[in-house]
């Protein structure tokens, strides 16, 4: 066989969604055993995969090739080969086009490409001169009777690659199935591949078409046209924001140096700290980024938009200094490096968090004023797993949803244990980490200097932005950063809550004086006990528990409770370590001279990414720079993973030099590896606590105004059955919706909260807008017949609106209403709208109908999600009810209790042996948080089975003064039937 380069022109990976098998290292691995020297990869109408190939292919010696197979469905049209990198723009280009504007796939006009038809698609008069025909295996035989035969020149080896081996045919055809959501039996030849699309050797290949050696040649020869140059790790954002990269030094230095005086004033040590800062930002070309995200901030600002910057970027003082973040960096002891450092050739990207009701205004600014054509969000990659996998393919093999659930639910039920079931789990296997679909990142934005084409293909999902077809490690390895803006619904809760306590109270509150609430008493109390339901980051079970372990009444103890919360801590034993040595500071012996030197402030735990900064450079003599790179591998950062060898490597052998002992250098080394991966940096952990102290301080002075907004704003960590409850705990009488008081949202008049409409169910928004309209210009509404003549509801909205108590205010019962609401219905003439004179309607004389407040509860338990009227204690069958409440716990420390819990939320984790606990948290019968454990054994006799009131016996227990309840056994208590279906 003489030297054949290439013929592989339409291969496959798994980022061909739901029909490749293959992972790029596998491809380029199967490349490599059967001698290809070139190689495309064509994936099905995107690029996800191209530069991790290329970057693969350049280590492996093969010669990258970048190319589309452009599919109509299941239809493959053509396959578009680049020629070089302004090829790879001209398909990213049309594939775009398709995407975002519906613009039919045309390529009549590429330059600078290479496509090839299917065969028996074109006629070769209708080829251009870059136009050719693709033939496969099969078609070899079909040459000698066509028209292609008179002409060869025009033909090109085209055998396509989708998976590895024979057995994974069988893979593809599941993917298939679940791509077009049918039934495997229901999978036709046109929805999947030719069985033999697999990669052979080249002097198979070679052998398949010797009958054509002129076929053989062109495909060489195309080949040989075709490169793909590209410099990985350069700077591709946009290069300058003014326009002059000087320009943008001196705008940066003048408005840094403003800003050093609003934020400092007279301060020697903050500019020597900037000026420093601001030679490392124009020496590694970032001042535009800098530039960049303080006109999205000075944006946002005009607009009256509260923000709050974090990340790692609240290490600069130039960002400080910018507004960009309110972390003061010297302060806080924030380490530069954490944030940029000579080693990296990009900076890490600015959080900046917006309301979810303003971050959508904040995105159109920047895709208006930096060009669509440069601008693009960033996209994700979600990959098939667990329940998915499963749920995917039981459709795929018929399965009943309630089988599946059924599995799910308990995968060891011998009633499982057959060949369906085994072919799911099998297939399962293989599926999971492969990826599934394309998604969006949660807040990513790349400005780049050069139109985003040239780096992909855009999608437009229905966010209605361009978005990328690869994820945020392919963006660093290529060379953006990304700019985050986000949404959360804290901020949210915290902007609003400052309109309903001007509404309610009449009072202007300025949330932005936190060094005031640093020093208020009421937080350190709210903080000190718990109390901190609604709170941003500071709410959740675990974090109420760590607060009131620690005791915590200051904002330096809250920043390190924020960090040390995360799994990474916990888990390996240091959060735990970390509160005894907080109580007992002089109670314990560091493992080393450095870490109390470096470790002081956090009693020898490292807390903070940057501790490991600290650590690795101070203890093991690793430049910052290594030392941040080995952050970044333990954060899961798979672009690093080729370096962790040889600095992991580097830590071992310096610690040996120093004369460190193995077992020091081994707990050293376990207490990073097991905590680096989820640790926040300090910055990070000091910008969430700062958002906690503005929440903090508007829960200690106007507790109902705030939680009527933790309600509104959705999103937090309990359900809105919880937040309710934490308004009556605060005082607050709440309300069923009402037609005269209730709005969409939730809303407060004094000390009285009315549900809002929103949080009905089956309510149409347009219904619910109409008729407060209506109310707003004509005012309130007397009656149900008032109200059905001035509105356009239709029957069963009104029905809704009756069951769910919005016409309590009639004083009639619901049975009452539902019976005159038909009668009103059935009237053959109905006037809506205000009239110029209103006539009273005829009353009738109605039979008494009952109503019974059980029936009450059942209809808020379908419509709100939770009674309002009664409690769910007040609905159990049984009338016992436990003496014991939340707050006699800790009088019961050691002791077996038995005591009534409302379930709230539950958090399983898995022991060392892999087994399954579960922790509690219930409401008592007077509403009062306590938190349960289970360890497995009880667990697995006494499960949790869904919400309900459960009868708990256990031990209590104390760890740091906070107590909690050992369950020995439980069980969910039944409850009073439904009288409505009797």
């Amino acid at each position: 066989m003489p030297f054949i380069k290439a013929m592989y022109l339409n291969t496959h990976s798994y980022h061909s969604l739901r029909y490749g098998t293959i992972s790029i290292e596998d491809l380029v691995e199967d490349a490599i055993k059967c001698n290809v020297k070139a190689l495309a990869l064509t994936d099905i109408n995107n690029v996800t995969g191209v530069f991790d190939f290329v970057k693969l292919c350049r280590k492996k010696k093969i010669e990258p090739i970048a190319g589309i197979d452009f599919r109509d469905g299941n239809k493959h049209l053509f396959t578009g080969i680049a020629r070089n990198n302004e090829g790879f723009r001209e398909l990213n280009e049309m594939l775009s086009n398709f995407n975002i504007h519906n613009e039919p796939y045309n390529p009549v006009n590429f330059n600078h490409s290479f496509v090839i038809h299917p065969f028996g698609s074109k006629t070769i008069k209708e080829l251009k001169d870059n136009e050719f025909i693709g033939v496969r295996p099969a078609d070899l035989n079909h040459i000698i009777t066509s028209d292609y035969r008179k002409n060869l020149d025009k033909l090109v080896v085209s055998h396509p690659v989708t998976f590895k081996n024979p057995d994974e045919y069988e893979l593809h055809k599941n993917l298939r199935a679940i791509e077009n959501n049918i039934l495997l039996s229901r999978l036709t030849p046109a929805m999947k591949a030719a069985p033999d699309e697999i990669m052979q050797p080249m002097d198979i290949l070679y052998k398949i078409y010797s009958w054509y050696p002129e076929i053989i040649k062109n495909t060489e020869r195309l080949v040989s046209d075709c490169s793909f140059h590209f410099e990985f790790g350069t700077n591709k954002n946009k290069k300058t924001f003014t326009g002059s990269t000087y320009e943008d030094k001196i705008l940066l230095e003048s408005l840094t140096m403003e800003g050093l005086k609003y934020r400092y004033g007279e301060n020697d040590v903050a500019k020597k700290r900037l000026i420093n800062e601001l030679h490392v930002i124009d020496k590694l070309g970032f001042s535009s980024y800098f530039l960049i995200a303080w006109d999205i901030i000075r944006f946002s600002m005009s607009k009256g938009f509260y923000h709050v910057g974090r990340g790692s970027g609240a290490n600069s003082i130039a960002a400080y200094c910018l507004k960009i973040t309110d972390v003061d960096p010297i302060d806080l002891n924030l380490y530069f490096e954490r944030f940029i450092n000579p080693k990296r050739s990009s900076p890490p990207d600015f959080d900046i968090d917006y309301s979810w009701k303003d971050r959508d205004h904040v995105q159109t600014y920047i895709f208006n004023k930096y060009d669509s054509r440069h601008t693009a969000l960033l996209g994700t990659n979600p990959v098939f797993k667990d329940k998915g996998i499963v749920r995917e393919l039981g459709k795929v093999y018929g399965l009943p949803k309630e089988e599946m659930d059924a599995f799910i639910d308990n995968p060891r039920d011998d009633m499982n244990n057959n060949e369906i079931i085994q072919k799911i789990l099998s297939f399962s296997e293989k599926m999971y980490g492969m990826p599934n679909i394309r998604s969006i990142h949660a807040g990513g934005i790349l400005i780049s200097e050069k139109p985003i084409t040239y780096y992909t293909a855009l999608d437009m999902p229905p966010k209605g932005y361009p978005t990328t077809q690869w994820d945020m490690y392919v963006a660093e390895d290529i060379g953006f950063e990304k700019f985050d803006i986000l949404s959360q619904r804290g901020i949210g809760h915290i902007s609003e809550c400052v309109e309903i306590v001007s509404e309610n109270k009449g009072v202007s509150v300025d949330v932005h004086q936190v060094e005031q609430f640093k020093k208020d008493p009421d937080i350190k109390k709210l903080i000190e006990n718990g109390e901190t339901i609604g709170c941003f980051y500071v709410e959740s079970p675990a974090m109420r528990g760590l607060l009131k372990k620690l005791r915590c009444n200051n904002y330096l103890t809250l920043v390190a409770a924020s960090s040390i919360i995360r799994p990474g801590v916990s888990s390996s034993g240091m959060m735990r370590e970390y509160i005894l040595r907080f109580h007992n500071p002089k109670g314990f012996k560091y493992l080393h001279p450095i870490m109390e030197e470096q470790l002081g402030e956090t009693f020898g735990v490292m807390v903070y990414q940057e501790d490991v900064l600290k650590i690795c450079h101070h203890f093991a003599g690793l430049d910052l720079a290594d030392a941040d790179v080995l952050r970044r591998i333990m954060s899961g950062k798979p672009r690093f993973k080729a370096e962790f060898s040889e600095i992991t490597d580097k830590f071992f052998n310096n610690c040996k030099e120093r004369g460190y002992p193995d077992e020091l250098t081994n707990e050293v080394w376990r207490q990073i590896s097991s905590f680096a991966g989820y640790s926040f940096s300090k910055a990070h952990s000091a910008s969430y606590a700062v958002e906690s102290y503005q929440s903090l301080y508007l829960k200690a002075h106007y507790p109902l105004e705030f939680m009527t907004a933790v309600i509104n704003n959705f999103g937090g960590f309990y359900t809105a059955r919880t937040y309710f409850n934490e308004a009556k705990r605060w005082g607050a009488t709440v309300h069923l919706p009402c037609i005269n008081r209730s709005n969409f949202k939730t809303c407060i008049k004094e000390k009285t909260i009315f549900i809002g409409f929103i949080h009905v169910a089956n309510l149409e928004g347009n219904m619910v807008n109409g008729f407060l309209t209506e109310r707003s210009t004509n005012g309130e509404f007397s009656d149900l017949s008032d109200f059905v003549r001035r509105t356009a509801c239709g029957i069963e909205q009104l029905i809704i609106l009756i069951r769910s108590g919005a016409f309590a205010f009639t004083g009639k019962t619901k049975a009452a209403l539902l019976w005159e609401a038909h009668f009103l219905h059935k009237k053959e003439t109905k006037i809506t709208g205000s009239t110029l004179f209103n006539v009273n309607a005829k009353s009738y004389k109605m039979p008494e109908l009952l109503q019974h407040k059980i029936e009450d509860a059942y209809d808020e338990i379908e419509l709100i999600g939770f009674p309002v009227s009664l409690s769910f204690f007040d609905l159990l069958k049984t009338e016992y009810r436990s003496k014991i409440r939340a707050h006699d716990l800790r009088n019961f420390t050691g002791k077996t209790i038995r005591i009534l819990g409302l379930l709230v939320t539950t958090k399983y984790v898995r022991t060392k042996k892999k087994e399954i606990m579960q922790f509690g948290t219930f409401l008592d019968i007077e509403g009062e948080f306590f938190d349960t454990v289970n360890f497995p054994d009880s667990l697995k006799n006494y499960p949790y089975r869904g919400t309900g009131v459960y009868l708990i016996l256990g031990k209590v227990v104390q760890e740091f003064g906070h107590p909690g309840i050992e369950v020995e056994k439980m069980a969910k208590l039944p409850i009073l039937g439904d009288p409505r279906s009797e």
